[in-house]
């Protein structure tokens, strides 16, 4: 009896002894566990700020030149503050002539009219050479007064509302201008949302056939990756390596050399139509270059191996024994493969189509090489605004929408691929 009691306390005193350490152990975790959080921080950090730097900052600045109108407020403050209060259909007011007629003078003395009147003639054409027309007439003025008819004595298209409603649009330090001439629409003399004129309207045409090109750039992807991936997944590894490489093999090739392969190949002198000749079955060179079709051949070829890939890893993890299995119970082999096998492999073809999808929307090189007029995507219109017509705001504008596309594109995949996921499941 003394023994069990004698046990008894010292269970007791080193549960007591054990209590007292408790909070001290616990603190100690917490201690350990934030040191690993900030090691972990440290770890990553610089690859974080890479991201941000190369990637986040980038479509961040994008995204505000899209909707960026500060030049023209800060060129013509108190003209667009007086012009607020203009009606649109009665004369300007003499008090918004001179406040005008001084600012524009200043600008042009100042040599920065053109940079203004190159974003005015962005919303009207014609609108630049109207500009700096003004301003040489009125510098020489030597800060006298104008009043309406003055103005109109220098050019009569002041008379026209439209060119005095072009100011009172942007007299906002932020514009949607850009997004709506991105969809084909403006804003007219009265302030109201209308469409562009047919001559000017091209963007929402490319953006259809942006999109048609790149499913059926896809489909053709998929028609073809998904036989090879089969035969990738299910060969003798000796002669599945092989085929990898010749699979990986054009990643090793420069684009452009890709690209210009195919002009060689498909011009009206080229390989192919001499074949077509050769063999009968065409009596006259085709054109197969400088135009739709020559974009989708070339492209299905470059974009082919981010097909591939994606099915290929998915199939290689499917065991055999399914479709085994569905064969000991009597499906033939089609409905085997159909009901079985191809179920399993949806997730890599998701993931080849998104793939494929995003990288030909968005693909520039081979389209301007070898789509010419009418083979030319979205972002051939992108980088035509970026180089040659300089107006950023617009490429930002159609940037930014195709960024909406694709994130939208890929919200719809998640959505699927979890549907998806929930059904096989069950």
């Amino acid at each position: 009896m003394s023994r069990e009691l004698s046990s008894l306390e010292s269970v007791t005193e080193l549960e007591r002894q054990l209590s007292n350490h408790t909070p001290d152990l616990a603190q100690q975790l917490a201690k350990a566990e934030r040191r690993k959080q900030i090691r972990s921080l440290f770890l990553t950090l610089p690859l974080v700020c890479f991201i941000l730097l190369s990637f986040a900052f980038p479509i961040v600045e994008m995204l505000y030149r899209s909707i960026d109108n500060s030049l023209v407020v800060e060129s013509l403050p108190d003209t667009t503050v007086e012009i607020a209060a203009w009606d649109t259909q009665s004369v300007p007011s003499e008090r918004l002539v001179h406040t005008f007629s001084e600012e524009i003078t200043a600008l042009y003395l100042s040599k920065q009219l053109p940079k203004v009147a190159n974003r005015f003639n962005i919303e009207i054409s014609g609108m630049r050479s109207l500009l700096m027309k003004t301003g040489r007439k009125l510098a020489k003025l030597d800060g006298k007064l104008v009043t309406y008819e003055q103005l109109i004595a220098i050019d009569k298209r002041w008379q026209q509302p439209k060119y005095w409603a072009a100011i009172k649009n942007l007299n906002s330090a932020y514009t949607s201008h850009f997004y709506l001439a991105a969809l084909d629409l403006k804003v007219d003399e009265n302030g109201k949302i209308t469409e562009q004129s047919e001559s000017r309207q091209i963007y929402l045409g490319l953006f259809y056939k942006t999109l048609w090109m790149s499913l059926v750039i896809t489909l053709m992807c998929l028609a073809l990756a998904y036989p090879l991936a089969y035969l990738l997944a299910n060969l003798p590894d000796k002669h599945a390596n092989l085929l990898m490489i010749v699979v990986l093999l054009p990643f090793w090739t420069s684009l452009l050399v890709r690209t210009t392969s195919w002009i060689v190949l498909l011009q009206n002198q080229g390989v192919v139509n001499d074949l077509l000749i050769w063999s009968g079955l065409s009596g006259e060179r085709l054109a197969l270059i400088h135009n739709t079709f020559g974009t989708v051949v070339s492209m299905v070829h470059i974009l082919l191996p981010f097909m591939i890939l994606p099915l290929y890893s998915v199939m290689k993890g499917i065991s055999p024994t399914y479709f085994r299995a569905a064969r000991s119970l009597g499906a033939s082999p089609r409905i085997a493969f159909t009901k079985v096998y191809m179920p399993l492999t949806l997730p890599g073809v998701g993931a080849g189509c998104l793939l494929t999808f995003i990288l030909s929307i968005g693909f520039y090189i081979t389209p301007a090489l070898v789509g010419g007029r009418s083979g030319q995507m979205i972002s051939n219109m992108i980088a035509y605004h970026m180089q040659t017509s300089l107006n950023w705001g617009m490429a930002a504008a159609l940037g930014g929408l195709l960024l909406l596309l694709v994130l939208g594109l890929f919200y719809l995949f998640n959505r699927l691929v979890g549907i998806n996921s929930i059904r096989v499941g069950g």
